[in-house]
């Protein structure tokens, strides 16, 4: 079973996404690109793929002296 939202639907929904969002980070104190990325790893279920990816990256970067 599919629900279709009208136009007014939508935005409303993506209201009340955008300003959970912000609230929640708000509340953890995380930026909001962080939380809309751990909910992208989370859906792909590829977290330990990202994890992976952010260590190779890391150092690479550490490698090439560009970390904080």
């Amino acid at each position: 079973m599919s629900v279709v939202f009208n136009p007014e639907q939508k935005a409303k929904l993506t209201q009340l996404i955008n300003e959970g969002i912000q609230v929640l980070s708000e509340v953890l104190q995380v930026k909001p690109a962080v939380l809309k990325k751990a909910i992208r790893i989370a859906q792909k279920s590829s977290f330990t793929d990202t994890n992976n990816d952010h260590e190779t990256l890391t150092t690479v970067l550490e490698t090439v002296g560009r970390t904080l």
